[in-house]
């Protein structure tokens, strides 16, 4: 039977156990140097203009994050300022104070109970207080927190998070207690009995084992697992130190802004919600039943482009900040935000920490791109032997410097695969391959031009189906448009709202594209389906598609 435990039992120190570590060991011990600087041997090939081009845009400013761990601005706000509220969730509140000495109370039992320093500890629940308790308590003992929302995510999936990432603790809430199917001898902490328990609002700090380190592991996410199976991605604190506590990914974040969190806490983004929020001193608005509700007074909406279309922006009249990612963002959308407050549109794997470019975009700007690497980043273009692209040239992008991630749990062939030594930051440096394609334009900015798995043959030509997809939203009306490929000779679309003139779309195509990027049909609907992380459900679009295209 699966061991349940309160908050207040005491558990003996047990060995703790680990999986496979993901890429370690890659960087020189040490400082690392907070420029980058390219191998110039890399770059003899490119005329001196192009070099320069790459050596002003293919790299972020540096900037040093002014924390070494997330947690450690948390604690000093709750140190300086204890009655200031870190969150609200359906009428309740937590104060930073409250948030620090409960965290405190729960990482000395996460300790007792055998965790350790880089060892990843399950948070199995939901959107809610509790959850931001036990992020701080895990990050404090110096493990790293593996989020998994309880009711979305498949048994088989939590089954394969434990056993992938070797954990032996999981924090949930009385709700989950009974229903998570974790393996024997999994230790199970219901965090919300501690919420219900009185507390002194200044509790002892907290000491780990050893202090925790930036190249320690943050938390871990878990791929979606829609290209297959779920992969682990290990996170450190010092890729997330470096987008969060620096400009432009700290959004401008300032105490007592209002920061929605309505975002799934499995999926990258929410890290950015929630870890931006607490380590800058805001109010953190957890989401409930609806989505409104938690924008409505909100300063600051982090969101994929999905999920921000269903938001009407008369309802938040207080916004000032909008950042959007992982997934295109149309340009009507871009347009419509960017009238009303600071409108972000970024890019950027998992594997690269959340994002790695981002661009504030002006509606009159002559295109909506995804701007320039984030601070101390590089991201390059590259054909297919490897070699830099000129501006211009259409080419995959790879992703350099601190926000490269550590890695994935378990999987050493797809480390290989997907993580290959940094020719141009040389050294122990790592890039990554993002699977996206893109071009500099001549002003220096990224333009994402979708996945690599996206660029298809129809016909015997190559179609990129997020171009297909931009014309389409160019149509009158048109809020959104995805384009996929039904056989080897045909394309179809769907597009949203469902007053959409089907054929006047596709004669938009006709008009900017060649006869084989036309779609032999296009769907209306009211609505496109999305996944659970808020991202564009294209299984579900096949789906329809073979049932005959209507909602």
């Amino acid at each position: 039977m699966t061991e349940q435990l309160s908050l207040n039992t005491a558990i003996p120190s047990q060995a703790h156990r680990t999986a496979d570590t993901p890429l370690r060991g890659r960087r020189p011990p040490g400082p690392r140097t907070r420029r980058p600087s390219w191998d110039p041997a890399s770059l003899a090939h490119l005329p001196r203009d192009q070099w320069w081009l790459l050596h002003q845009f293919g790299q972020g400013p540096a900037a040093a994050p002014s924390h070494p761990c997330i947690h450690h601005p948390i604690e000093e706000f709750a140190a300086a300022r204890p009655r200031a509220t870190a969150a609200e969730h359906e009428g309740r509140t937590l104060t930073y104070g409250e948030l620090d000495a409960q965290a405190n109370r729960l990482a000395a039992l996460l300790t007792e109970q055998g965790v350790r320093p880089g060892d990843r500890v399950g948070l199995f629940l939901r959107r809610s207080l509790p959850l931001l308790v036990g992020v701080v308590a895990i990050l404090k003992t110096g493990a790293a927190y593996v989020p998994q929302d309880a009711e979305q995510a498949p048994a088989a999936q939590l089954e394969h998070v434990i056993r992938t990432a070797g954990i032996t603790v999981v924090l949930t809430t009385s709700a989950y207690r009974d229903t998570l199917p974790v393996p024997p001898g999994t230790r199970l902490v219901a965090v919300d009995r501690m919420l219900e328990e009185p507390a002194a609002p200044y509790a002892p700090e907290f000491r780990p084992l050893r202090p925790v380190q930036p190249e320690d592991v943050c938390y871990v996410l878990f791929t979606s697992g829609t290209t297959g199976r779920p992969n682990g991605v290990a996170v450190t604190h010092r890729n997330v130190c470096n987008l969060l506590l620096t400009a432009p990914g700290d959004l401008g974040i300032r105490p007592g802004w209002r920061v929605g969190q309505i975002l799934n806490i499995a999926f990258d983004m929410a890290a950015w919600e929630i870890l931006g929020a607490l380590a800058h001193g805001a109010t953190l608005v957890v989401r409930g039943t609806e989505t409104t509700a938690a924008v409505r007074d909100a300063d600051v909406i982090i969101a994929t482009p999905s999920v921000l279309a269903a938001i009407d922006p008369g309802d938040c009249s207080r916004v000032r900040v909008v950042a959007v990612a992982g997934e295109p963002c149309p340009r009507t959308l871009a347009d419509t935000w960017s009238r009303r407050c600071a409108f972000y549109n970024g890019c950027g794997p998992t594997e690269t920490t959340i994002v790695n470019t981002l661009q504030r975009h002006c509606p009159t700007a002559p295109s909506l791109t995804i701007g320039r690497p984030t601070p101390n980043n590089t991201v390059y273009v590259l054909d297919p032997q490897g070699r830099l692209c000129a501006p211009g040239e259409v080419g995959e992008m790879w992703a350099g410097g601190d926000g490269v991630s550590a890695g994935y749990l378990a999987a050493p062939d797809l480390n290989t695969e997907r993580y290959a030594p940094d020719p141009f930051l040389g050294g122990s440096r790592l890039m990554f391959r993002t699977r996206d394609l893109g071009r500099w334009t001549a002003e220096g900015e990224l333009e994402h031009l979708g996945r690599t798995d996206d660029q298809v043959k129809v016909r015997g030509f190559r179609v990129e189906l997020d171009a297909v997809s931009s014309v389409l939203e160019t149509v009158p009306g048109c809020q959104r448009a995805v384009t996929l490929k039904a056989d080897d000779r045909t394309l179809i679309s769907f597009v949203t709202p469902a007053t959409v003139d089907a054929e006047a779309a596709r004669a938009a195509v006709a008009d900017a594209l060649p006869y084989y990027c036309v779609p032999a049909v296009v769907h209306p609907l009211p609505h496109l389906p999305q996944t659970d992380r808020g991202k564009v459900d294209k299984a579900a679009l096949r789906r329809l598609a073979r049932e005959g295209g209507t909602a």
